[in-house]
């Protein structure tokens, strides 16, 4: 059978397989530390009281933060119109009946009673939590994309600056020991001057399919372009690594495969009504969500076990979820790359991929001494003047590369001492992967190459 790269690193240990694949013999193998606790960190003299707005699953990663480091953040309030949702949360994270809200409105008609908002509502509900939070005097925590509009953004930007708040950007793979290393690496000179940047951005292909076509993010329109809803992460890292501003983007992309035209014959148009390619189709939600379990969190399950295939069946038949892949009313691009030039003339090539059977970002990194490849788990570092490879190894168990708490904890950091320089993410510096993404859609909309002004 074919093994692939990172299965023979694994099989024969890094330094002996980095030696077979590049025919270097002293490689090597480093494993990524954690995090180095930042000098001016200071422990709280009480917990960062937080509201949160959104008790999905960005709200309760974010939220659980406070579980395992109670003495630097208390969850004392929530915000969430689907019920369970409400619950489940309310008594995770004990919190009083008077502090439970159904809406995010609801929370703005009292008198500030926290110390912060943490904001995980749909990408089209950011704004106008974000703007009452700043304006009834909260710091926030904001899951990205800030907003699906250029204008919203910028507002958040101007009276996050006019009130003094803080404003963090959940732009977690900056926090990432994987990235952060990376980054330290190429800002540090080892593989001489920065030239070029390959990054791929493999979705996986149910990833897509439960995503952005038939989930919450399959209408562009409703919710946010998957530039911004999926990359805006890509982008930020880009720009974060390359470490100087962008000039000009260009950017081309389409729906090209999850159309009513590429319909099997004998489809229809629910999974579980006869389908007559069901048992073969890879992306059949009797599949997907029925027999292998998967991505089941959307169902807000049952606490009883006993209670759960009936709840998913209900689920196939009445939402989007159970819906055929090529019949829905989805609109999003399925694979989109751009092009992108940097001050100083470092270009950085960006494709986002539906089509793959894999997930983990991967990343070439082209020096004028050396480069870099890597693929989210691990990265070699290869020197052109000594011939020697180092492999940097990270494997987290977590998609975001255990950015997420990283970011929280700093977030925290930056509200108790009133100290936004402690966070590399805020909305000062993610907005320029923001607007970015941006012009990257009216460059595909219209074919031109588009300048980047902040």
């Amino acid at each position: 059978m074919p093994i692939s790269r990172r299965q023979l690193l694994k099989t024969l240990g890094a330094a002996t397989g980095v030696a077979v694949l590049s025919g270097f013999e002293d490689d090597f193998r480093v494993e990524l530390p954690e995090l180095s606790v930042n000098p001016l960190y200071k422990k709280p003299a009480k917990p960062v009281t937080v509201v949160t707005i959104g008790a999905g699953s960005r709200g309760n990663v974010y939220g659980n933060y406070s579980l395992s480091y109670p003495d630097e953040m208390d969850i004392t309030g929530v915000a969430e119109p689907i019920q369970i949702r409400n619950d489940r949360y309310t008594q995770k994270h004990n919190i009083p009946e008077e502090n439970r809200f159904k809406t995010w409105e609801d929370v703005f008609k009292r008198p500030k009673f926290a110390d912060a908002v943490l904001i995980t509502t749909p990408d089209n509900l950011h704004y106008g939590p974000c703007m009452a939070a700043l304006k009834a005097g909260y710091d926030v925590l904001l899951e990205k994309p800030i907003s699906p509009s250029e204008k919203e953004c910028r507002d958040i930007l101007e009276l996050s600056r006019k009130t003094g708040r803080i404003v963090a950007v959940c732009h977690v793979l900056r926090y990432a020991p994987y990235f952060v290393k990376l980054r330290e690496i190429v800002q540090s000179g080892a593989i001489g001057e920065l030239m070029s940047i390959q990054h791929l951005e493999p979705i996986e292909h149910i990833h897509m399919s439960h995503s952005y076509v038939r989930g919450n993010w399959h209408d562009r329109n409703v919710t946010t372009p998957i530039i911004l809803a999926k990359s805006c992460h890509d982008l930020d890292i880009l720009r974060w690594v390359v470490g100087k501003p962008c000039e000009q983007i260009v950017a081309m992309g389409s729906l090209k495969w999850f159309r009513k035209e590429n319909a099997p014959a004998g489809s229809t148009d629910r999974c579980m009504d006869g389908c007559a390619v069901e048992s073969t189709c890879p992306y059949s939600a009797m599949k997907i969500y029925y027999r292998e379990r998967g991505r089941t969190y959307v169902f807000d399950m049952p606490e009883d076990k006993s209670l759960h295939a009936d709840h998913i069946l209900e689920k196939l038949r009445t939402t989007n979820y159970g819906r055929c892949v090529y019949k829905m009313d989805n609109n999003q691009e399925d694979h989109y790359i751009s092009s992108i030039q940097f001050q100083g003339g470092v270009t950085a090539s960006f494709s986002m991929e539906a089509f793959t059977s894999y997930e983990g970002r991967r990343t070439r990194v082209m020096g004028s001494m050396g480069d870099i490849v890597g693929d989210m788990e691990t990265f070699t570092v290869t020197d052109f003047r000594t011939k020697k490879s180092t492999v940097y190894d990270n494997s987290s168990g977590d998609g975001h590369g255990g950015g997420d708490w990283k970011l929280v904890r700093d977030w925290l950091q930056a509200v108790s001492q009133k100290n936004p320089a402690l966070l590399s993410s805020t909305i000062d510096a993610s907005i320029e992967s923001h607007i970015m993404g941006f012009m990257a859609e009216k460059s595909r909309k219209t074919g031109k190459v588009e300048k980047i002004i902040l």
